[in-house]
């Protein structure tokens, strides 16, 4: 568990990372935005997003908790989780501003339903800030 929570904090370290530049500066002038805490205390597991937008668009876009089920949201996320890091691991192919680390997401695991709900929220999100698509036979432009 503490190799997980170490992985995790470096997840954490590069979305931080995500959140630069003009849009950061943007999100300066407009007001601040707390930052997102994706948890599970009993497994000692900790992302925070602080990826300008993601606040807002899962207050306002995303579904709510309780539209999809937890083991459709664990299916999306290990497809997504899998995209992710075969990209992050590639960063002459890959933007290294939006893959800048792995995704400790044991398949094994049972997170919780609020862990994968904003694991797989902050996947859709970042598709369409970022213009991307994660693959899995799934566009997140044709959801919320």
């Amino acid at each position: 568990m503490k190799l997980l929570k170490q992985l995790l904090t470096i997840l954490i370290v590069g979305l931080l990372l995500c959140a630069c530049g003009a849009q950061f500066i943007e999100n300066k002038k407009n007001k601040k935005e707390a930052p997102v805490r994706i948890a599970n205390d009993s497994l000692a597991y900790e992302i925070i997003i602080i990826d300008p937008g993601f606040t807002t668009y899962l207050n306002s876009i995303a579904q709510p908790e309780g539209y999809y089920n937890q083991s459709y949201l664990e299916a999306r996320n290990r497809v997504w989780v899998t995209i992710w890091n075969q990209r992050a691991q590639n960063p002459r192919q890959f933007r290294q501003d939006i893959y800048e680390n792995n995704i400790a997401y044991l398949p094994t695991v049972d997170y919780g339903y609020e862990v994968n709900y904003k694991l797989f929220n902050y996947f859709l999100f970042a598709q369409r800030k970022y213009k991307m698509t994660l693959g899995g036979g799934f566009r997140a432009d044709r959801i919320n």
